[in-house]
């Protein structure tokens, strides 16, 4: 079946998650996806060794994609680069600052010679401003975009567990090239389009800067509770001695479901005409008094026992599940993708086509197809 982005050529010169996860999804699409890696290869390769000796993070970004090692300070490397350059319809890239307007391969230099490029500049903190030049790593950008100031327990800031920053952009990334590519088809004019790790996680945060600046301050770090609603959180039930499983995450998101919760499941209907439960904003405030109330009905009772009254109040509730959870967890779908250590199962792609099953293509080893694109790319 023909894909979205069939007969497009990506050239990326990419490196680690964030661009590395743009382009993934262009060769998810149909794209032919073209990585330029270094000599050495894509640092992302030496991250780990998880997948049957491969990189996890390698094997997650890089499917269905070209890699030929070049280098750039070479003259004839650097040429060949241009020419497929010169025949793709994206090219994105994610030195540091400055290092591809060096090398000539600058977004205005490469759209001058052909209108109709779409270029990507995927940076740290965006191409202008005091933060131009600095380095940017996920970690870092969720302390200074103030990510891990919200994110946490009481006692201190907590790092978010994944790559939050670096998939932010990348998806943002991803997003702005599919636009461009409408725009181009209607107008025939490519597009120069800049995406940072930065500017993504900011308006991620959007919400708790919007409380910092016009409301009462900005949330606190509340574990798994929610800073702004309430009953929104983990809590215990009692422990049975054939199971260590006693946590449950419970939302209440509207007033109609707080009735039937205090009534059906807390069994104390009073509540909600208690002034420090009567709306959300009094529950929030009074959170403490709330989380008695329902520790006392969750803590007299097992697990199975609080989730069939949940149901029974049509309730939303989850599990505080790990990475093995998650492994074995009923909903997950899976998709097979080839590597040289072998067969190795992924995540399959968030969105699924009704009747179209996930086609993949396989991650390749560095400069895999090299030798063949110097053929024909060559002079």
């Amino acid at each position: 079946m023909t894909k979205p982005l069939d007969g497009l050529i990506v050239v990326s010169l990419e490196q680690a998650v964030a661009a590395p996860y743009c382009s993934c999804r262009l060769a998810d699409a149909g794209a032919r996806v073209i990585k330029l890696e270094r000599p050495e290869g894509d640092f992302a390769r030496a991250y780990d060794r998880a997948a049957k000796g491969e990189s996890a993070y390698f094997v997650w970004l890089n499917r269905g994609k070209e890699s030929i090692a070049v280098d750039l300070k070479t003259a004839g490397d650097l040429a060949l680069v241009q020419r497929m350059i010169a025949k793709a319809d994206v090219f994105i890239q994610n030195l540091a600052p400055g290092a591809a307007q060096r090398l000539g391969l600058g977004s205005e230099r490469l759209r001058q010679a052909d209108p109709r490029l779409i270029t990507c500049d995927i940076s740290g903190y965006g191409e202008s401003g005091p933060y131009a030049q600095m380095k940017a790593y996920d970690l870092l950008v969720q302390a200074e975009s103030g990510l891990a100031s919200i994110t946490g327990r009481p006692e201190g800031p907590g790092r978010v567990g994944v790559s939050v920053c670096d998939i932010a952009c990348g998806m943002y990334a991803y997003q702005a090239i599919l636009e461009a590519l409408l725009r181009r088809g209607r107008t025939g004019q490519g597009a120069g389009l800049a995406a940072s790790l930065f500017s993504g996680m900011a308006d991620w945060m959007t919400v708790p800067l919007l409380h910092n600046d016009y409301g009462p301050g900005a949330p606190q770090r509340v574990g798994l509770n929610h800073p702004s609603i309430a009953p929104y959180g983990v809590y215990s039930c009692a422990r049975r001695e054939d199971s260590e499983d006693q946590e449950i995450v419970i939302c209440i998101q509207n007033e109609r479901e707080w009735v039937r919760f205090a009534g059906q499941v807390l069994k104390q209907p009073g509540l909600v005409d208690d002034p420090r439960f009567h709306d959300n904003t009094a529950r929030v405030e009074n959170r403490d008094a709330l989380d008695r109330e329902i520790e006392r009905c969750f803590k007299a009772r097992d697990r199975a026992a609080v989730v069939a009254l949940l149901e029974a109040a049509d309730i939303a509730f989850g599990s505080v599940n790990s990475p093995a959870d998650l492994s074995a967890h009923p909903q997950l779908r899976r998709v097979m993708v080839e590597t040289r250590a072998g067969p190795i199962e992924l995540v399959a792609p968030p969105v699924a086509e009704r009747g179209v099953a996930p086609d993949l293509g396989s991650v390749p080893a560095l400069d895999a197809q090299g030798a063949a694109l110097r053929q024909e790319f060559g002079a």
